[in-house]
């Protein structure tokens, strides 16, 4: 069942919940750690969680723009995209490294309130029909686009992104 912008807006608002409460909790030793599964540590790892908050503020528009074309010109940039994979997950990584030592444990807190509160105000104004636009994605960047998301897709997709890769915390839980 698709989510409404009220579970949406519910679910941003635990996740900066699970954020805040890793944050205060977390030794230094703890961000140190490495993550399960990653070659992140935890502290970069909560980073790349935040960041895929700040991809959809990035997508939002772009989702409004290449909805309104011709279908293949969105297949074609779709497939572009697809082809860039290599190159965006060496990017992805090294971004999230770098990224943790701007964005640490006291500034991703704020980054991630920001980046809500901007996403939430533009689901706000967003109406079923603008929901319902879709555009073809490259569906081999992340295991959470599909080759074809609506607009309510990306706005629901930063917290599953979120909640996938907190389970590859190596953390005491935020609960």
């Amino acid at each position: 069942m698709e989510p409404t912008p009220a579970d949406i807006l519910a679910e941003y608002r635990r996740a900066h919940a699970d954020l805040s409460t890793w944050l205060e909790r977390a030794t230094t030793a703890d961000l140190r750690r490495r993550s399960d599964g990653t070659r992140w540590t935890n502290e970069e790892l909560l980073f790349h969680m935040v960041f895929g908050y700040m991809v959809v503020r990035t997508l939002l528009p772009l989702v409004h723009i290449i909805s309104r074309l011709p279908k293949p010109a969105g297949k074609a940039f779709a497939a572009l995209l697809n082809a860039g994979t290599r190159p965006f997950d060496v990017i992805n990584y090294w971004g999230s490294r770098g990224a943790a030592l701007v964005y640490n444990r006291k500034r991703m807190g704020r980054k991630l309130d920001k980046t809500i509160t901007a996403i939430s105000r533009r689901l706000d104004r967003e109406n079923p029909a603008s929901l319902s636009r879709s555009m073809p994605f490259p569906d081999r960047w992340d295991p959470f686009f599909a080759p074809s998301m609506t607009l309510n897709d990306v706005y629901a997709y930063p917290t599953k992104h979120f909640d996938f890769h907190a389970l590859q915390l190596t953390l005491p839980p935020s609960s």
